[in-house]
Order: C-alpha cells, then sequence, then structure tokens
C-alpha cells in the first residue's frame, strides 16, 4: 500500500508541472530578449571587424606562446608543490583520500540543496504564471460572454409608453398544459327493490 501511496503522491503532485511552465516563462522573458541582443551585435560588429584586421597575426601568436609559457609554468610549480607536500606515509595518504571523498560528498550534497532550492523557485514562478494564464483565460471568457450576450439593461424605474409596449415581441405562448383524466365518479345508489308482483 506504501508504494500506491506514493505513486498516487507523486502523480497528483503539480510541481513538476509548474516548473515546466516556469522554465517556459523564464525562456520566453529571455527570448524577448534577443532581439535587443541582435541590434547591439550588428552596430558593435563593424568596429569589431576593423579591430580584428588591424591586429598583427605575429603579435598574436606572440602573445598565445607567452600566455602558454606562463600556464605551463605556473603548472609545473603548483604540481612540484603537490607532490613535495604529498606524504609517503600510507596511512597519511589514506585520511587525504578520506578528506577528499568527505568534502565531495559535502560538496555534492551542498549542490543537491542548492538544485532544489533552484527547482522550488522555478515552480512557484510557474504556478504564478499559471496563475496569470488562468485569470487571463478567465478576463477572455468573460469578454467572450459579455460579447456574445450582453447584459440587458435593467428596467426598473423605467416607465414604458404604449408605442415602446407595442414595438417589443410578444412572449412566446405557451404550449397549453394537458389536463389529467377526470378522476371518476362513484356513485353510491341504493338498491331499489323491486316492485311487488301483482
Amino acid at each position: 500500500m506504501a508504494i500506491t501511496d506514493d505513486l498516487r503522491k507523486t502523480l497528483s503532485d503539480p510541481t513538476p508541472l509548474y516548473f515546466a511552465a516556469g522554465t517556459a516563462d523564464l525562456a520566453i522573458q529571455q527570448a524577448k530578449k534577443v532581439p535587443g541582443l541582435v541590434e547591439q551585435l550588428r552596430a558593435e560588429a563593424p568596429a569589431r571587424i576593423d579591430a580584428v584586421r588591424g591586429i598583427d597575426p605575429n603579435a598574436v601568436q606572440e602573445k598565445a606562446t607567452a600566455r602558454a609559457k606562463e600556464a605551463q609554468e605556473t603548472l609545473q610549480t603548483r604540481v612540484n608543490g603537490f607532490i613535495s607536500t604529498l606524504d609517503t606515509d600510507l596511512k597519511k595518504i589514506g585520511e587525504t583520500a578520506q578528506d577528499f571523498a568527505l568534502r565531495g560528498v559535502g560538496v555534492a550534497a551542498e549542490y543537491a540543496v542548492k538544485a532544489r532550492e533552484t527547482y522550488e523557485k522555478v515552480a512557484e514562478h510557474g504556478e504564478q504564471t499559471v496563475k496569470t494564464w488562468r485569470g487571463e483565460a478567465a478576463e477572455e471568457i468573460e469578454e467572450l460572454a459579455i460579447a456574445v450576450e450582453p447584459n440587458p439593461e435593467p428596467s426598473e424605474g423605467k416607465i414604458e409608453t404604449p408605442a415602446e409596449a407595442k414595438t417589443e415581441p410578444a412572449p412566446a405562448k405557451k404550449a397549453p398544459a394537458k389536463k389529467a383524466p377526470a378522476a371518476r365518479k362513484t356513485t353510491t345508489t341504493a338498491k331499489k327493490s323491486t316492485p311487488p308482483a301483482k
């Protein structure tokens, strides 16, 4: 029964749907920013292209080589520092490995908590979005209903003239109601005595 209850609870939880709605709404909001970014890139593109054309390829190659050497030297010094601090004692290595594992678990738990918080925030945003959509849909339906069948103006306090009364269509006549068959009267007749024979 516990599995059935868990399945029922999982399938009836609207949070994933709210998350999807929130994600869609956030994507739409970001998509609305794209035309502005395209215009900005279009305006900046000529200047950037001219700047790239003006760069000497040899200078770029020299900068890249210098940065690669710096990165290699930095990496080499860090590796040497790590190796020099690495204790060859197996017990110390075991403790270090355990410490790394615990840190990894802690980081994973932290990321799981952050992911859950983000999920809940997006789901809340989605719930508000759905409520907004429902409200807009209700307003649209109300406007449609008003357009199809406008509310009659109240005629309270208005006195009709005979001319106005004649112009209004007469209400449809109701079909005459069927009468129930009449109940039969039962008459009680007194027994007549037969006249005496002559």
